[in-house]
């Protein structure tokens, strides 16, 4: 079986701040280096009711109700597991698709505000990690500088947001002449 070597990770977390918000959904798509699928992984992480509430308030959120909505909904019922749990999960996940002997990319959009929540909350698995990301973002913000526009669906759920990241990093890579 080929082994992964891109880690395509979203997080939807209660904010941003990795010191007092906690993750609520994780996504994870395990691909070669042309983006060809091998695995995906995807699921509810159990977050503190009441931080949730406090913390997805303003306007991201507003902009985003249904969302919000379905985060919470998700988050009271018995699909939501502990986040140890999750780490767990994503460990054997990770063991199982990518050869431990080679190292394994973090890869998204804004993949550093990710990496710092995966830092604290399952350090397991961040030290599976590479130091080395593929953030998608740093294309972005070279081709948007070019006039050169991925308009990406923007729903702000793990999977569809993943699976959005690596349909924008082969729009770039067809207009990079190798």
């Amino acid at each position: 079986m080929a082994k992964a070597r891109l880690l395509w990770v979203d997080l939807e977390m209660t904010g941003l701040d990795p010191t007092i918000d906690q993750i609520v959904e994780v996504g994870a798509i395990a691909t070669d280096f042309d983006f060809n699928q091998l695995a995906n992984f995807q699921a509810p992480v159990k977050a503190d009711s009441d931080l949730m509430h406090r913390r997805m308030v303003g306007d991201f959120w507003d902009k985003n109700d249904a969302t919000r909505q379905a985060l919470m909904q998700r988050n009271d019922s018995d699909k939501a597991l502990p986040s140890a749990i999750i780490e767990q999960r994503l460990v054997e996940f990770v063991e199982t698709y990518f050869a431990i002997d080679q190292p394994i990319y973090l890869a998204g959009n804004s993949i550093h505000q990710d990496r710092k929540f995966i830092e604290r909350a399952w350090p397991r698995l961040n030290a599976m990690l590479n130091y080395r990301m593929l953030d998608v973002s740093a294309w972005k913000i070279i081709f948007e500088n070019h006039g050169i526009k991925f308009n990406k669906p923007e729903l702000h759920r793990a999977m569809s947001d993943i699976e959005g990241s690596i349909d924008e990093l082969r729009y770039y890579l067809k207009r990079v002449k190798f």
